[in-house]
C-alpha cells in the first residue's frame, strides 16, 4: 500500500466522521521523516478536528537521526499541543550525545517523551543491561512507557526471548531502580489483540485477604473491603447530593 496525500485525507476524513476518536497517532515509517510542510499539513487537519484530544508521534529519528531533529521542526511541533513523542531505544549505547541534544530540544518544548523498548535476544535481554537503558533515558527526559515482547515476524526468531525472561527483567527492574524505570511490559497480541500487560507473581492470593509479595520476595497481607455493587454505587452517590 501506497501513502500518499489521498490514502491520509481518506484517513483524516475518517476521523472527522468519528467522534468518538480523541487520541491520534501518526506512525510508521516515520512521520518525522516527512518534510516539514507535509507534517504541518497533516498536523493542521488534525487540530482543526474538534473532538480530537491528543496527537502522538511514534518515531525513532530522535534516535537513529537526531540531527533532524532541528529548532524549525520543534517549532512546528509545538504549535500542536498536546502533542506527545513516543520514541523507541533499544539500548543505552544508542543515548549518544546527540541523541540526548534531541530529546532535550523536544522536552524543552513541552513536547512529554515515552520510550518503547522491544526486548531483543543478544541486545538487551540482560537486566543490568535494560536497567542501565532505562536510567539513562530518565536522565534525558525520556519515560520508559512500553517493554515490548518481540513479535512473531518471519526470519527474527533469533531475536525473540521466552516470556519467562521478559518477567524477569521486569522483576529485575521493580523495586531496584525508581518506578518511573519501570515500563509496562506487554505482548501485542497477534490477530488485533491490542497490548496485554504481563507482571510477575506479586499477587499470590486474592480474597477477604489479599496476599501479595514484594519484589524481595517478602510476603505481605491487606485488608479487603467487600465490593459495592453497582445499585449500592449509585445509591452512595444520591444520597452524597
Amino acid at each position: 500500500m501506497v501513502i500518499d496525500r489521498a490514502s491520509i485525507e481518506r484517513g483524516l476524513a475518517y476521523i472527522r466522521e468519528h467522534g468518538e476518536i480523541r487520541d491520534v497517532i501518526l506512525s510508521g515509517g516515520d512521520p518525522l521523516l516527512l518534510s516539514d510542510e507535509r507534517l504541518e499539513w497533516i498536523l493542521k487537519e488534525l487540530r482543526a478536528i474538534s473532538h480530537v484530544e491528543i496527537i502522538r508521534i511514534g518515531s525513532r529519528v530522535p534516535v537513529v537521526l537526531p540531527q533532524r531533529i532541528t529548532a524549525a521542526l520543534v517549532r512546528l511541533l509545538r504549535r500542536f499541543h498536546p502533542l506527545y513523542l513516543n520514541t523507541h531505544f533499544n539500548h543505552p549505547d544508542e543515548i549518544t550525545e546527540l541523541a540526548a541534544k534531541a530529546c532535550a530540544r523536544l522536552a524543552d518544548a513541552g513536547i512529554p517523551l515515552g520510550n518503547q523498548t522491544v526486548l531483543l535476544r543478544g541486545v538487551n535481554d540482560d537486566p543490568a543491561v535494560m536497567k542501565r537503558l532505562m536510567q539513562k533515558l530518565l536522565a534525558i527526559r525520556v519515560k520508559p512507557y512500553y517493554l515490548y515482547q518481540a513479535d512473531m515476524v518471519q526470519g527474527t526468531d533469533h531475536f525473540r526471548t521466552s516470556v519467562e525472561e521478559g518477567l524477569e527483567i521486569v522483576r529485575a527492574l521493580r523495586g531496584h531502580t525508581s518506578g518511573l524505570g519501570v515500563p509496562a511490559y506487554v505482548i501485542d497480541a497477534p490477530g488485533g489483540g491490542g497490548k496485554i500487560p504481563l507482571l510477575p507473581d506479586y499477587l499470590q492470593s486474592l480474597g477477604e485477604e489479599v496476599v501479595l509479595k514484594n519484589y524481595q520476595g517478602e510476603t505481605y497481607s491487606y485488608a479487603n473491603p467487600a465490593p459495592i455493587l453497582v445499585e449500592e454505587k449509585r445509591s452512595v452517590v444520591n444520597d452524597c447530593r
